[in-house]
């Protein structure tokens, strides 16, 4: 796993504004090289915002948006456009403004789309599965940015601490129940699903998240603190505002933004 690395800016929108050209810059090269992109979407207020900032930028179609597969690194278990769940934010701020190949939006399913809770996480287990190549070396495509919001309880996707969901190791969907955070029914990309990807940045804002960065970055278990054991294969990036860099050690962050 790498070694992350931080970078500050000022405020929450000029982060979610940074991370959306950040964004643009990582899939366009990755698409020049390769041809294609996978792309893992996150919930919460940053990442919707983030996803907003990608919609109205000028540069936005350096992205070739019909070679990109969108995923989720985690869903509420609600029916199909509840406004709770991560893929109707999205939708909303972005995805439905972009011209995507909608065989290539990979939705978690819905708690109304007749399975239970388990047997949605084995089926969007089956998508990643079906979209993996052999050079993948598993049944996960090797996602080339996976994007994560953080609570202040450092939990990421829906990998809160001290829940079952952390000591998977075999499947990489599972169901969580019993969230402490509403809804109580999630789906949820595992550990060893998320770090597969190539670059795993976690983005976050407000001093309500600085002393679980603080953890994060401190050599934490990712048992207590799950954003501990998020990382990229070749890259982990922490993309924070000012507050919610507050508790780091001096000189570990780069101020990109005065």
């Amino acid at each position: 796993m790498s070694v992350p690395n931080v970078i500050v800016h000022r405020d929450a929108e000029v982060l979610a504004q940074a991370v959306a050209a950040r964004l643009i810059t990582r899939l366009a090269d990755t698409q020049a090289a390769r041809g294609s992109a996978h792309l893992v979407l996150t919930g919460g207020t940053v990442g919707i915002a983030t996803l907003a900032a990608l919609a109205g930028s000028k540069a936005r179609d350096a992205i070739d948006w019909r070679a990109l597969d969108v995923w989720w690194g985690d869903e509420r278990f609600l029916p199909a456009g509840d406004p709770e769940r991560n893929e109707t934010g999205a939708r909303a701020a972005l995805l439905d403004h972009v011209d995507l190949d909608p065989a290539r939006v990979h939705a978690m399913p819905a708690a109304d789309s007749g399975l239970t809770a388990e047997e949605a996480a084995e089926v969007y287990a089956a998508e990643l599965e079906k979209a993996s190549r052999p050079e993948d070396h598993g049944p996960v495509p090797s996602f080339d940015v996976l994007l994560l919001g953080m609570g202040p309880d450092s939990h990421v996707a829906s990998l809160f601490p001290g829940q079952p969901a952390l000591y998977e190791e075999e499947r990489s969907v599972v169901a969580v129940h019993g969230s402490p955070k509403p809804p109580p029914t999630r789906l949820s990309l595992t550990f060893p699903a998320i770090r597969t990807a190539r670059e795993v940045w976690i983005v976050a804002a407000g001093a309500e998240k600085a002393q679980a960065v603080h953890l994060a970055l401190s050599g934490a278990g990712p048992i207590q603190v799950p954003a501990a054991g998020a990382r990229g294969s070749r890259r982990t990036l922490f993309l924070l505002d000012r507050a919610a860099a507050g508790k780091i050690p001096p000189g570990l962050g780069r101020i990109a933004s005065p």
